[in-house]
């Protein structure tokens, strides 16, 4: 069974950084793209950032200039790098990795919290 490991979470001040990892415990097959989504109590959750396999990416226009992500195929695991964090930014961060088929598959998430 596939289980996406999430770290890198925690307090930050604002205009701080934090860099999100995020693991696959196994390979999964026909991997399509890896990405985070983020979630804040009463509120849906968004998607901050995405990458295919071959290295296109998606931003959320909210962390456009101040966040980056990348992957790894061969170590099955995606990066979120987050610069120039904001308040707003505080939410439950969570990996997200789909195959070609449609199969969704979630991490637990991660906290982030951006206060002085």
């Amino acid at each position: 069974q596939v289980q996406l490991v999430e770290s890198g979470g925690g307090l930050v001040q604002p205009e701080g950084s934090l860099r999100l990892s995020c693991t696959a415990s196994v390979s999964i097959a026909s991997l399509n793209r890896m990405g985070w989504y983020r979630q804040t109590p009463g509120n849906e959750r968004e998607l901050v950032a995405t990458i295919t396999t071959v290295g296109f990416t998606n931003y959320a226009d909210s962390v456009k200039g101040r966040f980056t992500i990348s992957g790894d195929n061969a170590k099955r695991t995606v990066y979120l790098q987050m610069n120039s964090l904001k308040p707003e930014d505080t939410a439950v961060y969570y990996c997200h990795m789909r195959n070609y088929f449609g199969v969704d598959y979630w991490g637990k998430g991660t906290l982030v919290t951006v206060s002085s």
